[in-house]
């Protein structure tokens, strides 16, 4: 399994979720693991713990846009021990060109980039199109590096052909997952969309003139977010994370920034199949509207949770 770490500018946030999500097949599918700062915890090094992770990663994508360019740290440090190392062999660097920016003369302008002929993504028509051929190129990567599957070992000569006998595609058994694996998994879930909130409420006031945000984290449990159009309230909403012994059991989601968990508009319940575990959505907010996944992400439901926001907002034009 491939190691593969995210060196980007905090400005890209919302971008590097989406490209995140969308090389979620090839995590699950055991070809990679992925690794960015926003995984450090509290108490651990942040300087040491990101060298370390850099040290040791098989793929590292450079994901390139003017703020990264412009970021001492991503340009001086990370992009000066990503590109040794690949010119040691140790590691393959991709560059992922986020937005349109002068790039090809810089470093790492001799490379590969994705996507395709190093158009930026926020550039293509369909972003998500954009997403797949960074994918494939990953996909492609590893199997040219030799880094897809951990190597098989050695076997003595006379054993050599179990090593190429035929087996059975159906391998996977059940899974059963703690309260603890909720719990953890509902902790990350929640910390990601609140992530994804404060980048995307951040870029939403960057690309709309007369549009002014506001992200307030009250603690680790709950945020509001708040958009305004020419000064008046367009959007509000309270983002929480709930517990088997309070009222919302997962994720609630409210339309006002009161900070109140004891009522919702949404609300998203960990659930697990046999092989996974998910979020599922009320959808309390959608009747009506069309059939919503039942199987969820944290990515996903990130995006969901944002559409009922920009909902209230878009009403307002």
């Amino acid at each position: 399994m491939a190691s593969v770490v995210f060196s980007y500018s905090h400005h890209d946030e919302a971008l590097r979720d989406e490209l995140e999500a969308h090389l979620a097949g090839l995590r699950r599918e055991g070809l990679i693991t992925t690794w960015h700062d926003r995984r450090i915890v509290a108490g651990q090094p942040l300087d040491k713990t990101i060298d370390t992770h850099f040290k040791t990663a098989d793929l590292i994508l450079i994901l390139i846009s003017s703020d990264f360019i412009n970021s001492n740290y991503c340009y001086e440090t990370e992009l000066r021990q990503a590109m040794a190392r690949h010119e040691r062999g140790e590691a393959v660097v991709i560059p992922v060109i986020l937005r349109p920016c002068e790039w090809r003369d810089l470093p790492f302008g001799h490379l590969l980039a994705v996507p395709k002929d190093g158009k930026a993504v926020t550039t293509w028509s369909n972003r998500d199109e954009a997403f797949q051929d960074i994918t494939r190129a990953v996909r492609t990567a590893l199997s040219s590096s030799g880094r897809s599957r951990t190597p098989a070992p050695s076997l003595p000569p006379q054993n050599r052909q179990a090593r190429v006998a035929p087996t059975s595609p159906n391998l996977r058994l059940p899974r059963t997952f703690s309260e603890k694996d909720k719990d953890d998994f509902l902790e990350e879930a929640f910390g990601r969309i609140a992530s994804f909130f404060e980048n995307s409420l951040s870029a939403l006031e960057r690309e709309n003139p007369g549009v002014e945000t506001k992200f307030r984290r009250l603690d680790a449990r709950r945020f509001t977010a708040v958009a305004y159009r020419g000064g008046k309230t367009a959007s509000r909403c309270t983002i929480w994370m709930g517990g088997r012994s309070t009222f919302v059991g997962g994720i609630g989601y409210v339309e006002n920034d009161s900070g109140e968990t004891n009522s919702f508009n949404e609300n998203l319940s960990v659930e697990a199949d046999e092989g996974s575990l998910y979020l599922k959505p009320l959808a309390m907010a959608f009747v009506g509207e069309g059939r919503l996944s039942e199987k969820m992400s944290p990515e996903e439901a990130s995006e969901h949770l944002w559409t009922l926001f920009l909902r209230r907002l878009r009403q307002t034009t």
